[in-house]
């Protein structure tokens, strides 16, 4: 109700809130939340909510347990959810975390790494590593149509009916589990071996427009990997730099600086006509990333104008070189304007 009272005061900004409606059960994400009355870890194993006393949970909590001890953390709610037949309680708590201010060499040997992510490879980095998609849709689709044919089937309102929605919810929180396991053994691995980490700036909302790489772009979860990096950056003590949007990164020789504004997606392999470098087209775009990094240091220091977010619609302006933002931000658009 306060966010949609704001909404229509002016106070809330961004897209108008509608007014809140009621939820029903099995129509919507069930949970419920506790902000008020006695709740909080009551062993390692237990946990105490009002109204339901003290129930055994299967992941040890030690770690929270220790802070609240300790009083270096503070509770804030704790939300209770089911998804998929399994219970789920996640507390909000806020914590004095140290943040690493002077990184040692063996935690950050492997210096600036650009990332190229990618529907092929879940993301080339400029190291020359490939790190494989584990494509848990894809290989799941085969079940997850078996599932689905067999719940479209099933007389509605009856035992069977539950039962197969049971399963098809079970299966679909699976492949969601493997696709966020893989993504955050990536991006801790990341932020824990190198100072900086440079990624671009993907349109990812555009990209699965296209019918025929919608589902291959939604596998990925490209965007789940640049939200990942910007709080595990913090936390780790390193740093994340977000290349401009028209940076034509694939685009771009990685030894010489020639373009290519021909290349197409179907072009996997790069092939410089100045220099003679064939490279492999993602290999190239991460390289090009991470060597963003140092010329943003020198060359982009000093450049023209036009340092704002690209505007949503109309002509990007050109007077302003190709650069380089924190996350959360958007950087310089390239004096072409070409995507990469």
């Amino acid at each position: 109700m306060k966010n949609f009272t704001d909404s229509r005061t002016g106070k809330r900004k961004g897209k108008r809130v509608g007014f809140p409606r009621f939820k029903k059960r099995g129509r919507a994400r069930d949970s419920f939340r506790y902000t008020t009355g006695a709740y909080g870890p009551a062993s390692n194993l237990q946990v105490k909510l009002p109204r339901l006393g003290r129930v055994k949970v299967h992941e040890a909590m030690g770690a929270l347990t220790g802070r609240l001890a300790a009083g270096s953390a503070r509770l804030l709610g704790a939300t209770v959810s089911r998804t998929a037949g399994r219970w789920f309680v996640a507390f909000t708590v806020e914590i004095d975390r140290e943040i690493p201010q002077n990184p040692s060499a063996r935690q950050r040997a492997g210096g600036a790494v650009g990332v190229d992510a990618g529907v092929k490879h879940l993301a080339v980095l400029s190291t020359g590593e490939q790190v494989d998609n584990p494509r848990p849709l894809t290989r799941s689709l085969r079940r997850l149509r078996t599932a689905s044919r067999a719940y479209a089937r099933s007389k509605p309102g009856s035992a069977g009916r539950r039962q197969r929605a049971a399963a098809l919810g079970h299966l679909h929180a699976h492949i969601a589990h493997q696709r966020r396991d893989g993504l955050h053994k990536l991006t801790t691995r990341l932020t824990k071996n190198h100072d900086v980490i440079v990624v671009e700036d993907l349109h990812v909302a555009g990209m699965v427009r296209n019918r025929r790489l919608a589902r291959a772009v939604s596998d990925t979860g490209m965007a789940e990997i640049r939200r990942q990096l910007t709080y595990k950056t913090v936390w780790y003590g390193s740093r994340l730099v977000v290349a401009d949007r028209w940076y034509p990164s694939s685009k771009t020789c990685s030894g010489c600086g020639w373009r290519n504004p021909s290349l197409t997606p179907a072009d996997r392999t790069f092939a410089c006509q100045s220099c003679g470098l064939v490279i492999d087209r993602d290999l190239n775009a991460a390289i090009n990333l991470r060597n963003l990094v140092a010329a943003s240091t020198s060359e982009t220091e000093n450049a023209r104008g036009a340092d704002r977010r690209t505007q949503p619609a109309g002509r990007v302006a050109v007077k302003r070189e190709p650069g380089t933002a924190r996350a959360g931000q958007t950087g310089g658009a390239s004096p072409r304007g070409e995507a990469a």
